[in-house]
Formats: structure tokens, sequence, C-alpha cells
């Protein structure tokens, strides 16, 4: 079965013989080799490039070892190069390499040669790619699949397809499980021996109970605030365990730089500035937050905000959670300042939308609540209401508009409504 993964396909074809080294990113096994060793490939197939001018190889492939010292690959990659004609260089994995920034800064110096590598780790694309070759690579990040790309090989009706999605997440392997629980199992097996074990080698954690007591709190606490000191203390009240706030610092960073956990920071939107702590923490794929948890803790709440906070960041939005302040009165009728939160303010360019997850809006009081902070918001940028189960997506009188779910997820204009 081929998953088509335009969105992904058609920037890599946009960015194709820029001059730049193009570095595609993102978790493990959500689907980089896929994108550039097939769909990709198939791409300039069909465009007219001769096979013998695409060079492909695998750098995780134990039978390509001996290419990740930096000498052989060059001298291998180079030895390829027969005539004036323009070749792509597809590598995976490349952080494998020893230097390889030094190898891909070779490529560059061949005019008729493109490039295209793949890696796991925010750090690799964060401390070589940006630093070293300073303006020269250009990064495309890929996600595990949208929901949007999931229904298009989903089959069934889309409430069935969206509770397989809230359960299982979007990791492309999952459709050549049949049962639900080949599908549990394959999720918990690679949490653990894939993404897990590539962080404690990587980072050389040797005692790896911390680590994993803290996967468990955030795995627990998606949509909820959470900073060092707060996880400190957590630690030292429930755990019985002190771990100082560097140390969990620390660990967060190796989170966020193996693409398991991102980071929404706090905005004061009408101070304009950021909030240092606390902030919130979203799993780039909910299935994998599931399985951390046994698939005991599937709130369907906050992991629809979940799956709206990555749908946001596909789409290329910066995305911080808002704090609004307002005044109001208390029961002895003085106006004293109160803070309220809005889910996520999204940032692209000149565009700012500020929006609301609900799961249910049914009752009008649940529906005044989740207007009270968009309310508040003095400037012109367009307010939403995202939520489940309305009869159609439309606006209320105070401007605000109350998008499905569905509509969003499915239509990347529909904000724009």
């Amino acid at each position: 079965m081929e998953i088509k993964r335009d969105f992904y396909l058609n920037k890599l074809i946009r960015h194709k013989n820029n001059g730049l080294i193009k570095v595609i990113t993102g978790l493990r096994r959500c689907g980089k080799s896929y994108l550039l060793f097939k769909l990709f490939f198939d791409y300039l197939i069909s465009s007219g490039i001769n096979k013998d001018h695409i060079i492909t190889l695998a750098l995780d492939d134990i039978k390509n070892k001996k290419y990740r010292n930096p000498d052989l690959l060059y001298e291998y990659v180079t030895s390829l190069i027969k005539d004036d004609e323009m070749y792509y260089i597809l590598l995976d994995e490349v952080q494998l390499v020893n230097n390889f920034v030094d190898v891909l800064n070779g490529f560059l110096h061949i005019k008729n040669v493109d490039t295209y590598v793949t890696g796991s780790n925010a750090k690799f694309l964060s401390k070589d790619i940006i630093t070293e070759f300073r303006g020269r690579g250009d990064q495309i990040h890929i996600y595990p699949l949208s929901f949007s790309e999931f229904m298009s090989v989903f089959n069934g009706p889309i409430d069935k397809g969206w509770n397989y999605y809230i359960t299982f997440g979007g990791l492309p392997k999952l459709f050549d499980f049949v049962t639900d629980e080949d599908k549990a199992q394959y999720l918990k097996d690679i949490f653990n021996e894939t993404y897990l074990k590539d962080i404690k080698e990587r980072n050389k954690i040797i005692n790896d109970a911390e680590l994993e007591e803290l996967l468990d709190i955030l795995s627990s606490s998606v949509g909820s605030y959470v900073n060092q000191k707060k996880l400190s203390d957590t630690f030292k009240s429930v755990k019985k365990v002190s771990i100082h706030p560097d140390t969990i610092k620390k660990y967060l960073d190796y989170l966020q730089d193996s693409f398991l956990i991102d980071q929404a920071k706090r905005y004061d939107i009408k101070g304009k500035k950021y909030i240092n702590t606390p902030s919130k923490y979203y799993f780039t794929d909910v299935g994998l937050r599931n399985a951390r948890l046994n698939f005991r803790q599937e709130e369907e709440t906050h992991i629809m905000e979940n799956i709206i906070y990555n749908e946001l960041k596909i789409r290329g939005f910066n995305v911080d959670v808002g704090v609004v302040e307002h005044y109001e009165l208390n029961n002895q009728r003085k106006s004293v300042l109160k803070q309220s939160e809005v889910d996520f303010v999204c940032n692209f360019i000149d565009k700012r939308y500020y929006i609301q997850v609900s799961l249910n809006i049914s009752e009008t009081e649940k529906l005044l609540q989740e207007k009270k902070s968009l309310i508040n918001i003095n400037d012109s940028f367009k307010k939403i209401i995202i939520t489940k189960g309305i009869y159609r997506s439309h606006y209320t009188e105070d401007g605000i508009l109350l998008l499905d779910l569905y509509e969003f997820l499915l239509n990347p204009d529909s904000i724009n409504i």
C-alpha cells in the first residue's frame, strides 16, 4: 500500500536544485526513508532522471556500515559520478557518519550534485547543519501521518478512523498490522527498543529510572502546565526521589532532541512577551504517548488538543499557549485582575490565530467559558473554537469561528472560511 505524502513531496520538489543540502528531519519511523527513497525517487524517475544518476545509500543498514567512514563514503559517491549531468544523492540517517558535515560540504562543491539527507534528532540539525553549513542547509521536517493522511488510506467511516487515530496515532507501519493487539504491541516495543534505547545510548544515560519516570509524568499530563521545579517537587513528594531541576531540564532536552515531544511556551498576549515558566509538552505521536501508559489513559479531550497542536505545527505555524489578563468584578463588586488561558496562539509570517479547543460545546455555559478568553483579546486577529460534533462550522455573534474538528483536520484552508 502506498501512502501519498504530497505535502512533503511537494516541498522536496520545490527545493530541488536550489544549491542547498536538503535535510529531512523527524521522529524515527515517521516515514523519512519512505519519502526519500520511494516517493521522491519515483518522482525523479518519472521526471526523466536516469536511475544511474540517483545515488541512494541507507547508512543504518549493516551492509553499508563501512560507509559511515567519511572518507569511504565520499570516495564511493564521487566514484559514481561519471558525467556532467545532474546527480541526486539520497543518504538515509547521515548522522551515523563521523564528521558527516565535511562530507556534505564536499558535495556542495560539486556543481552537478543535488544532495538530500535524513536525520533523526534535533541536535543533528541545530548543531551541525545550521552552524556548520552557515545557511547552506535546508530543513524539511516530517511528522507521522496527519489525520488527513491517515484517512486517505483508512478503510472505514470518519468516526471509526478518529477512534483508531486517537488510540494508535499515525506511524505508517501500523497499517501492516491487522489486529489492535498487534498495533499496541508494536507501539510499546518501538517505544522501548527504538526511541528510549536511542535516547539512552546517544546521551550516555546510565541510571535511566529517572528518565522513565519523567516520561510517565509527561504522558499523564498532556495539556497541563509543567516546569522543572514542579516536576522536581513531584518526584520528591510522589516518588520519594530527589532530582535537581537542571537534571530534569536536561532530560526534557533529550526528549525534544529525539523529536518525541515538543514544547509550547506561555505567551502573554496583551504584554506581547514570553513567560519563562511553565510550559506545555505535547507528544509528536499520540499513539506512542498511549503506548507509554499501556493504553490506560485515553482522555479524548487531551488527545484531541495534542492532535490539533501537531496539525498546526505541520502547517508551519509557530504555536504558543496564550495568557490574557482582564479585570472582573468579584463577589464584593470590586474589580480584580484575572488571567485566562488561550489554548493556542498561532503565528505564520503576518498571520495570527487564537484557538480554543473544546471536545463539546453543546451546553451554553461551556460555550461561554470557551469564548471568554477570546473575547478579552483586544485585537483584530481571528479567533476560533475547534470543537467536535457541531452541525456545521459558523460564526457567532461575537465574530468567533466555531470550527468542526473534522473540517479543520481534513481541510487546511478551513480556518480561513
